[in-house]
Parts: structure tokens; sequence; C-alpha cells
């Protein structure tokens, strides 16, 4: 049964191979059902893999191989708190290694094109610091960064 709130993610007939890449690698994910076209589409023909139910982290997603004409974008990402140095090198390696990019602050995308946000709560917490000369040097010292760097965070809070 489908979420009364879903987001519908577009592939260019990818989507179960994206599916399978979040299920494996972000915990509380997982594939659900597929679903096969059953005539021909403008971007299939019938039989394809039209859509695959599947949740990252927990989150209810339909991807929808609808063709090249709607590429994903910075417009929507998933954000993703790590707990420690590890998960977040664990997460972004994973999106990396499987043909991903990185790109600043954190965010890199997948091979499919959608973007992540990989950031430590440790970061949020330093940009929230009450201490604005401490939330000063955490902002300006993840700008610099493409993966996050929790140690040298903070040594920035700290000053």
């Amino acid at each position: 049964m489908v979420s009364k709130n879903t987001i519908c993610l577009w592939y260019d007939g990818t989507a179960l191979d994206a599916a399978r890449f979040y299920a494996e690698t972000f915990p509380d994910s997982a594939v659900g059902a597929v679903h096969h076209a059953p005539s021909d589409y403008p971007m299939g023909k019938a039989g394809d893999v039209l859509t695959v139910e599947f949740t990252v982290m927990g989150i209810p997603c339909i991807g929808l191989n609808g063709g090249p004409i709607c590429p994903h974008s910075e417009a929507f990402s998933f954000q993703v708190a790590t707990d420690d140095q590890a998960e977040t090198d664990r997460l972004w390696d994973a999106v990396i290694g499987n043909g991903g990019q990185a790109s600043a602050c954190g965010w890199c995308k997948d091979r499919w094109g959608l973007s992540w946000q990989i950031t430590p709560r440790a970061l949020i917490a330093a940009i929230a610091d009450p201490d604005q000369a401490a939330a000063k040097r955490v902002f300006e010292a993840m700008m610099e960064m493409t993966k996050i760097d929790i140690a040298a965070i903070e040594v920035a809070r700290r000053g």
C-alpha cells in the first residue's frame, strides 16, 4: 500500500538500480513493490519497470522511470544526519564510490544525479552555537570542505 504522502523521484530507466543501492547503503531502507508497464508508453515498452516503491531511511518513495526529460537537481536532496565520522565516511564513500560525485559543504550526488547532504550532527550543533563567533568559525571551516571533517569542525568551534 502506497503511503498517503510519497516522494516521487524521476529516473531514466534506472529506478530499480537506484532503489536497490539506497536499500543496501542507508539504514531503515528497503525496496518494495516493482510495477511493470502494462503497455508501451512514451519512454518505454510493455513489461519495462515503470515504478518502484522503496523507502530511504524510513521515507516512502516511488521511483518513476519517466525518461531523460526531467533530471534531478539540487533543488531536492536527502539530508542524512550522521552520528560520527565513521558513519559520515561510510555513507559519503558509498555514494561517491558508486559513480557519484563530491560537491561542497557535505553535498554529493549519486550516480543517478540525486543530491545528498551527508551532515554530521556535530556540524548542525556547532553552526547553531549561541556563541556567534564560534558559529562563524565553524561555518567558514565548513565552506572550505567537501566531505565534512568533524575533528576540524570541533577545532574551529573551540577557536
